[in-house]
């Protein structure tokens, strides 16, 4: 080998392990950077050897590239559990949020003001005529529904907040998708199949990360360095291309729903599965969207059956007028109640069936009561026995009807309510009505409203509490003792339970399901730690291999610095011989 050459491999030792000493202590530097990963300065013998004699003693040493220590396997399991534990999390802190507000445990629950309702009920059938009772029943029925409104609106507001939080997420995760096509091309550009730009992928990664958090996404590299992005099957970053994401909020079927899609020419809906997008979406069309709905079967329920045992009595003194709740336009007036065309009761979430109505007639001053019956037909069926609802009961069949009882006067109004008027020196009520007509159209009822959203109490009653019915004749109290069975009763409509049974079930089903979703929350917490003490170790910075590393780079630099200072003095011998 000549003394050139040997120049020439000290030169090399020189550079390599000066470089070398700058990856240890860019190491050492970022020890605690957040998403920094370990870099490795890869060292190779150059190829070729050169010597005298034909014995060959090598050519020095290179530094290939500086690479990143990745276990690619590894962070794709790594992003797939910050995926599920963010889902788990976020599905947790939903449910903790619904559980708290449902949370029927304390003496201002929706059961305990259910129980007051019914409790007090219970003391009218004890004494009917006690005025005192029937003016706590209406404080007490003004009580449960603001407690129904104001657990209705608290969940309306769990479910805008949901659909802010998507928002937000959807438009960051946009953003990342975007600056992650940017990275793609600046890292294509800059290595050019050749030496990696580590910090440009510690930055991807990082983004890829923060994408992971929101939802679940498969990543797949190409050749040049680029990395296509998918949700699902569906590809949202391409190289240099991200097609972005935008959230849409759809009414169906008289729900709000939302969904995610890739805003192209035509649409494409993605479906995350996992990450905060995908627990948002999940829980909000299922926990919240179902507690709202329980919630709202619960109140119609509820203001349904109530006002089917009060209108089907009379108060004492009886009416002398009064007019239904419900307003109908004059294109419905003249449709059956039952028919699916008019769309004033069917979209209603109760109905009138076949059956009739008693009204009672009184004589104020003999006392004599006149009973009439009126047919109530909603069977479905035309006289030809065919399906059909030409035959059946309208609105202005019932306001002719009660028009045609004597000393009664029935008229629609230009809202389409009925007012019913008794002649003078003369009052009204009713015994029974098996049809549940009178509810229906809101006549002689407790409550107004459909659902928990604007259920209150009958504003005649607020102002007159002595309208109350305890039963249909004087000193009774029929319908306070059904209004009472009301607690236990099962109902068709509520699945075979009870109003009280049905909330409870659907409060321990909050319960059971919030209790799951912190055990879950914490399982997953636990796989992403142990996976992120993984990758710790395969791509994080060990402070005492590096200083075992800069040591080692330390003695080379200074073993070639001697290399050469010795390759020197046999130069300046040779020189000197000649």
């Amino acid at each position: 080998m000549s003394l050139t050459a040997s120049f020439q491999i000290g030169r090399s030792a020189l550079t390599a392990s000066q470089l070398a000493i700058q990856v240890s202590g860019d190491n050492l530097a970022n020890a605690a950077t957040p998403g920094f990963t370990r870099r490795v300065a890869n060292l190779t013998a150059i190829q070729g050897a050169g010597g005298t004699l034909g014995v060959g003693a090598g050519r020095g040493v290179n530094l290939v590239n500086v690479a990143r220590r990745v276990d690619e396997a590894l962070l794709a399991r790594l992003r797939a559990s910050t995926s599920d534990q963010a889902a788990a999390q976020t599905a947790s802190d939903l449910f903790a949020q619904v559980e708290s507000i449902t949370n029927d445990l304390t003496e201002f629950g929706l059961s305990a003001e259910l129980n007051e309702f019914v409790n007090a009920f219970s003391e009218l059938a004890n004494n009917p005529r006690g005025a005192e009772t029937k003016a706590l029943i209406v404080e007490q029925g003004v009580a449960l529904a603001s407690r129904l409104r104001a657990l209705r609106s608290e969940m309306i507001d769990v479910r805008t907040q949901v659909d802010d939080q998507l928002r937000a997420a959807v438009n960051r995760a946009e953003e990342l998708f975007g600056e992650v096509a940017s990275l793609n091309v600046t890292i294509a550009n800059t290595e050019l199949g050749s030496t990696e730009n580590v910090a440009l992928r510690d930055q991807r990664d990082q983004m890829l990360a923060e994408l992971s958090e929101l939802l679940d996404v498969n990543i797949l590299e190409q050749a040049n360095g680029a990395v296509d992005v998918r949700v699902g099957s569906t590809p949202v970053v391409q190289a240099g291309l991200s097609r972005g994401l935008d959230l849409n909020l759809l009414t169906e079927n008289g729900v709000l729903t939302a969904e995610v899609v890739v805003p192209v020419s035509l649409p494409e809906r993605v479906f995350p599965t996992s990450g905060r997008i995908g627990a948002l979406i999940d829980q909000r069309d299922g926990l919240v969207t179902k507690t709202i709905a329980d919630l709202d079967a619960i109140a119609a329920n509820l203001i349904f059956e109530v006002n089917r045992i009060h209108s089907s009595g009379r108060p004492f003194p009886g009416l002398t007028k009064t007019t239904s709740e419900r307003t109908v336009p004059l294109a419905d007036q003249t449709l059956a109640l039952n028919d699916p065309s008019n769309a004033t009761f069917d979209r209603l979430p109760f109905a009138a069936g076949n059956g009739s109505i008693t009204v009672l007639v009184t004589d104020s001053a003999t006392g004599q009561t006149t009973k009439t019956t009126i047919d109530i037909d909603l069977d479905g069926i035309d006289n030809t026995g065919a399906p059909g609802f030409a035959d059946d009961t309208t609105l202005a069949d019932v306001q002719a009807a009660l028009n045609g009882v004597g000393n009664l006067s029935a008229t629609l109004g230009p809202d389409g309510r009925i007012s019913i008027t008794a002649s003078p020196g003369f009052e009204f009520g009713f015994e029974r009505d098996s049809s549940g007509v009178l509810a229906l159209l809101g006549v002689n009822t407790y409550f107004t409203g459909t659902g928990a959203q604007d259920v209150g109490v009958r504003q005649e009653l607020v102002d007159e509490p002595s309208l109350l019915v305890a039963g249909a004749a004087e000193g009774s109290n029929e319908a306070a003792l059904a209004i009472v069975d009301l607690q236990n009763r099962s109902l068709a409509s509520l699945g075979g339970v009870s109003i009280t049974e049905a909330w409870r079930n659907a409060t321990g089903e909050v319960g059971v399901r919030a209790a799951a979703a912190r055990s879950t929350a914490e399982a997953e917490g636990q796989v992403r730690a142990s996976l992120e003490a993984q990758r710790a170790a395969v791509s994080g910075v060990s402070i005492d291999e590096e200083s075992v590393n800069l040591l080692n780079f330390q003695r080379q630099y200074q073993a070639a610095a001697r290399f050469i200072s010795t390759v020197d003095q046999l130069t300046e011998t040779l020189i000197s011989l000649v």
